[in-house]
């Protein structure tokens, strides 16, 4: 019976990305990001269930690249092809664009499988990581857009576009990146991880939700200097 846990967590994190992907077209942002912060928690414990009940699977390996894809790939790609659609755009194919990410995010989870350097660290920029940034920049985006009392500039529309390609990039770039795990609690060791930490909270604090999209920004600068430095 125990064996089929992790994989019952596992679909509870693609089901998850299912209902973020029905809320993305409707454009319900908020409700999408907050499904997509939901999968990935299954996603968290799927793992830490496999490991602790000593029952990780092949299946189990390929079902978490699956959901993985629609809730880190799909929905945000929906996110962002839905927030594209809501601008006057002469060219009608630009926001289809958006389904570039769900794409990469799949390369990316097949390159994770395959990839024994990722024990560790992750090389390129992990999915969930992805999908936040977009969940959260798309919410945010579209709360200024419908709900303050100016309207967001069609420059952002520009930024959007250009980030696409640069996320895609990220995903399955060559690019070293920590991963917050602990083998001691310790500050020798472990100074990146916790000054990542500690940073988080004036970004959260002072954007809110837009904050999250400054978190992932952050952690990818942070991983890129320490790369350098090394």
């Amino acid at each position: 019976m125990k064996k089929h846990i992790p994989n019952t967590i596992t679909c509870c994190n693609l089901i998850s990305g299912c209902i973020a992907t029905y809320y993305a077209f409707k454009g319900f942002y908020f409700d999408a990001l907050l499904f997509i912060i939901i999968g990935a928690v299954f996603d968290f414990f799927d793992g830490m269930s496999a490991r602790l009940l000593h029952v990780s699977s092949p299946i189990g390996k390929e079902l978490d690249s699956l959901a993985d894809d629609i809730t880190f790939g799909f929905a945000p790609s929906a996110m962002v092809f839905s927030f594209l659609s809501s601008f006057h755009i002469h060219l009608t194919f630009v926001p289809y664009l958006a389904f570039i990410i769900a794409a990469f995010s799949a390369l990316r989870l097949a390159k994770f499988n395959l990839d024994e350097r990722q024990a560790l660290g992750f090389i390129g920029l992990p999915t969930p990581a992805n999908a936040l940034f977009w969940g959260a920049l798309i919410a945010s985006l579209h709360f200024q857009m419908f709900f303050e009392p100016y309207q967001l500039p069609d420059y952002w529309l520009y930024i959007v576009l250009l980030l696409i390609p640069v996320s895609c990039y990220l995903l399955v770039s060559e690019i070293p990146m920590f991963a917050l795990k602990f083998k001691t609690w310790g500050w020798r060791g472990n100074e990146v991880k916790y000054l990542f930490l500690i940073t988080c909270i004036p970004l959260l604090l002072l954007f809110q939700v837009r904050g999250i999209a400054a978190v992932i920004a952050w952690y990818v600068v942070l991983s890129v200097i320490t790369n350098k430095r090394r």
